[in-house]
């Protein structure tokens, strides 16, 4: 069955939009675990408790039964189901099969990338949490498994709907230490950590699940002093200053926040084992379970290797594949890496059209005839967005003529000059900017916002190509905003002077 999830033309600002949304999408089951669990439902040999174990390797599958079990229609009780039997004993045989009969089970290699990277990381938070609290905790171990395997739930749908956000965020906050709540204000409307509070909330999560969240959004304060204590070097010491404060010592104390400590160490160890997020919730960690962080660090790497053992899968990133790493080594986002050079079949095209640009007499019965060429030609030669415009003269603008790798609107774009000094100079004579991290705060602020908004990187090209000496064309291009190789823009310098030698024979042939 394919993923068909219909998404409004643009993102929700505000959070009743977000809720709205997200509770709509149907988050997809792995086929061969639907499979599994649905012949167990229909063996009548095989008990809830079973059936609950079968299910755990698949959480999206555990969501749709806590989410069907605690809404308001079917939940008999006050309490949300704290955990998967409850939920299943809510439900009853009959109801659990209608509702695996409503999910979407796809293949997991059909299932979007980003999402599965998302419930990977809700799988080894999950581990985490068994090794290191629910054996302390044995009474309570179902409420600190389920509680972590869904504590990031609310955003699997968003990494379904829109796994692009998710990437740009994880870009500009993790990567590159952008502020969190403008990063999040721009591309979401909202607070992250304010959504996925008000969608557990919606969905009637564990009450475990939603005090992390509260943790987070309106405790931080007690966090704050806390983590302070547990920087202190001297573990007796950090008893002491703990005992002086009864009530936050009972306040960290609650089992509860294994939970949020759980997926805290999961999360921040997608970035790299050296990081200053994840030696706070170590810290955190080792000072809940009164040990050292070099014994608490020992059991986050063991519980890690044990959570890739049962849990990686291929094309997916594990934490633990970074035990082996160098020690300061981070795993980088994708689009922090030099794209890669063209297939050799587009290089072959691109020599081809190359070849017609420079073709004599001009082949091209009109400007956008030839445009279209020049558009193929910088995709072929490894360029992923491309934007061509032609000057308008009388009227300072700039109106484009294609484009490619971006929105459709992009097509009507018409570009003030007088509104970009930077555009000014560049049609001035024929001319090339390349934008990168060292000079995008000094040139970007310069463009106009819509094409900014249309390249939102900081590795662009931009170049003017010229007639008689006289700029008339203007081409933007990027990478889908990863690095620039140096081929790439070797390539691109070459494509753009075979496009000018196509203007001037054009015009050459209409003189």
């Amino acid at each position: 069955m394919p993923i068909e999830t219909k998404l409004p033309a643009q993102v929700p600002s505000s959070l009743e939009g977000w809720v709205k949304l997200l509770d709509g999408i149907r988050v997809p089951v792995p086929k061969e675990s639907h499979d599994r669990v649905l012949a167990a439902v229909n063996d009548n040999r095989r008990s809830l408790r079973d059936i609950a174990e079968l299910m755990q390797d698949s959480p999206s599958l555990v969501l749709c039964v806590m989410r069907e079990a605690n809404h308001p229609a079917n939940a008999s009780m006050a309490e949300p189901a704290e955990s998967l039997e409850v939920a299943l004993n809510r439900l009853g045989l009959s109801r659990i099969l209608q509702l695996m009969g409503r999910l979407p089970a796809v293949p997991a290699d059909d299932i979007p990338p980003v999402l599965r990277q998302f419930l990977l990381i809700s799988q080894h938070a999950t581990q985490q949490a068994n090794g290191l609290f629910a054996s302390r905790l044995a009474r309570l171990w179902q409420e600190i498994h389920w509680g972590s395997l869904l504590f990031l739930s609310p955003l699997w749908p968003l990494a379904l709907a829109y796994p692009k956000l998710l990437d740009a965020w994880e870009l500009r906050v993790i990567h590159k230490g952008e502020d969190a709540a403008e990063v999040e204000h721009a591309l979401f409307g909202v607070r992250i950590m304010e959504l996925c509070r008000a969608v557990a909330l919606h969905w009637r999560l564990p009450e475990w699940v939603t005090q992390g969240y509260r943790l987070l959004l309106e405790e931080r304060e007690q966090l704050a002093q806390v983590l302070n204590i547990a920087r202190d070097p001297d573990a007796l010491n950090q008893q002491h200053r703990l005992d002086d404060e009864s009530g936050l010592r009972r306040w960290f104390n609650q089992p509860a926040n294994t939970v949020l400590l759980a997926n805290g160490l999961a999360l921040s160890a997608q970035v790299g084992w050296d990081n200053p997020h994840l030696l706070r919730w170590q810290l955190l960690t080792a000072l809940y379970l009164q040990t050292t962080l070099d014994d608490v660090q020992q059991q986050v790497h063991q519980q890690a290797a044990a959570s890739a053992r049962h849990h990686a899968r291929h094309a997916l990133f594990h934490p633990a594949e970074a035990l082996i790493w160098p020690w300061e080594q981070r795993r980088p986002h994708p689009d922090m890496l030099t794209a890669p050079p063209p297939p050799a079949q587009d290089l072959e095209r691109w020599r081809a059209l190359c070849g017609e640009l420079l073709t004599q007499p001009s082949p091209f019965s009109n400007s956008m005839h030839l445009a279209t060429l020049a558009r193929d030609a910088l995709l072929a030669c490894g360029m992923q967005r491309v934007l061509l415009l032609m000057l308008d003269k009388p009227n300072d603008c700039l109106r484009v003529q294609q484009s490619a790798g971006l929105p459709r609107e992009a097509a009507a774009l018409k570009v003030d000059l007088n509104a970009s000094t930077l555009l000014q100079k560049l049609l001035s004579k024929a001319s090339q900017l390349r934008l990168t991290p060292e000079n995008h705060a000094r040139f970007a602020p310069l463009l106009p916002t819509t094409l900014r908004a249309l390249f939102p990187s900081e590795h662009v090209l931009l170049r003017s190509l010229a007639l008689n000496e006289q700029a008339l064309m203007l081409v933007i291009a990027d990478q889908g905003g990863k690095p620039l190789a140096d081929v790439g823009v070797q390539a691109f310098g070459k494509t753009a002077q075979c496009i000018e030698r196509a203007l001037a024979s054009f015009a050459n042939r209409n003189g």
